[in-house]
């Protein structure tokens, strides 16, 4: 059964020619069996079953036209004289169609207006029964009209809920468009996260790997207890840097932070003196301070100055010269945290600040900037007054 309708459903105008040849073969004999008419009237009735055969094999291939076409044959029909056949039935089916189809709406209305006229006409080419009064007159004329008016109700019935139907298919398109376009942001925008936390971990951890290694190997002749402190130094770090890394793996496999002792937890502004301390040891001179009261804040705001500190002295290792110094000064608001990271070396160069790092050399600031929006805060990055570099933040706590 469902072959049959699937059948039916891809040849539309096959299935309505078969119906058509038989339309068309019932049609003639009941011309050819009617009583009392002469054989001119018959043979000028066979174009008007010819036309409304035509019209329902081809109704819905080109429905305008064979709405056209069985209007006209209609007209033909009345100026002949030829009263009610059965080829008439087709007129109901095609105001059907056209009331069905998707046309433009005052072809619909011109067909539902041809088929209310088409009683009132055939009433004033024949008449009704002679004996019958004005009223059964009158309401014969009505009841010939409801015919049409039903086809054309059902059909544009039929109209408006394949054209409600294709809205929600439309709609159910549309959002799955919009929810793939979500995820793919989201995707993105936990991509670029990773790549941020990856960058600082990486970058810090490394960096300080790098010095204490090249001071190891410079001392280990003449100072070997400096160049083991040195390696030491560098084996804390290591293991730090892998446990931060399997922090963020975790978070990977599974959507969460899992709880081990190999996992650190995530860092806050608590641990920015324990950076600066480790930041020392691998031999840069950096002066901390801290102001206001401090408390607990939101956790994106503690990491995000966290990760600003620990890229601002990174950035001082790297091009701030073997005897730069840096400062670092928390500064806790009523209304926010405040950062500022300076250093008197000889600073980065121009283009690894300009415009965020555009040249590709600069993703730290990139990621500064990145974390900085994230929590709806400012940054300002850029050369010092007297020589070095500053970086200054501003983290708001927004408010409940």
């Amino acid at each position: 059964m469902q072959r049959l309708y699937d059948f039916i459903r891809r040849h539309p105008t096959g299935v309505d020619s078969f119906w058509a040849v038989l339309f068309f073969g019932i049609s003639m004999m009941n011309v050819a069996g009617a009583e009392g008419q002469s054989t001119a009237l018959r043979l000028a009735t066979v174009p008007v079953v010819g036309a409304l055969t035509a019209a329902l094999a081809l109704r819905r291939r080109w429905t305008v036209p064979m709405f056209w076409l069985s209007a006209g044959a209609g007209v033909y029909q009345l100026a002949i004289g030829q009263e009610i056949q059965f080829c008439d039935v087709a007129l109901l089916v095609i105001l059907f169609t056209v009331a069905a189809a998707d046309v433009p709406r005052w072809v619909s209305r011109a067909a539902l207006a041809a088929g209310l006229l088409a009683s009132p006409l055939y009433f004033l080419r024949f008449g009704v029964d002679k004996t019958a009064s004005g009223t059964e007159e009158f309401l014969f004329v009505l009841f010939m009209m409801v015919p049409f008016a039903l086809a054309w109700v059902m059909g544009d019935s039929l109209r408006t809920r394949r054209a409600y139907y294709a809205q929600l298919v439309e709609r159910n398109q549309r959002l799955e468009k919009e929810r793939e376009a979500q995820a793919k942001v989201a995707v993105a925008a936990e991509r670029a996260r990773i790549a941020r936390e990856l960058h600082d971990v990486v970058a810090h951890n490394v960096s300080v790997m790098v010095v204490q290694a090249d001071g190891a190997a410079y001392v280990m002749d003449v100072a070997p207890d400096q160049a083991k402190e040195a390696l030491q130094t560098i084996s804390g770090t290591g293991r730090q840097a892998l446990a931060e890394m399997r922090r963020l793996l975790g978070v990977l496999r599974t959507g969460e932070p899992q709880e081990s002792e190999d996992y650190v937890p995530q860092p806050d502004v608590e641990q920015i003196e324990v950076l600066v301390e480790q930041v020392r040891a691998a031999g840069l001179t950096v002066d901390f301070e801290v102001e206001g009261a401090p408390r607990r804040l939101p956790s994106g705001v503690e990491l995000t100055a966290y990760r600003i500190v620990q890229e601002a002295l990174t950035n001082t290792r790297k091009h701030g010269g073997p005897d730069a110094r840096a400062s670092v000064r928390l500064v806790y608001f009523d209304d926010g945290l405040g950062l500022l990271v300076e250093d008197d070396g000889r600073g980065a160069a121009h283009e690894l600040y300009e415009d965020g790092g555009a040249d590709g050399a600069g993703h730290g600031l990139i990621g500064m900037r990145e974390r900085i929006g994230m929590v709806g805060g400012t940054l300002d990055a850029g050369p010092r007054p007297g020589g070095g570099f500053r970086i200054s933040a501003l983290l708001p706590l927004k408010k409940s």
